[in-house]
């Protein structure tokens, strides 16, 4: 394995580790917070990744609009995301992870 992609994989095993151990989480948070994981490393981004409401809910397997909304608009409250929306046909939204409870962005 090249030491670029086990980079990439411990940066998610810690963003993981930090889902998994926050009691306030469930399925739904998990499952979205992994597709937006997974996009960031298919484009090799663990900042500022790009993504779009329906390529989520495909990834996380959430298929209704309200269910989508109401648990990624949680994350937002909860610290865990920043969204930054791209109100143009062209372009895709933007997530920022965050790790909660620090004061830094990774």
């Amino acid at each position: 394995m090249k030491r670029n992609n086990r980079i990439k994989e411990k940066h998610i095993m810690d963003y993981l580790s930090i889902y998994i151990d926050d009691p306030k989480l469930n399925v739904w948070h998990l499952s979205i917070l992994t597709a937006i994981l997974g996009l960031g490393y298919r484009q090799g981004e663990r900042k500022r990744i790009k993504v779009s409401r329906s390529k989520i809910m495909e990834l996380s397997h959430v298929n209704t609009l309200p269910t989508y909304h109401k648990y990624f608009k949680q994350l937002q409250d909860l610290g865990y995301i920043k969204y930054k929306p791209s109100y143009h046909p062209g372009y895709k939204s933007e997530v920022r992870l965050c790790r909660k409870g620090l004061s830094q962005n990774i």
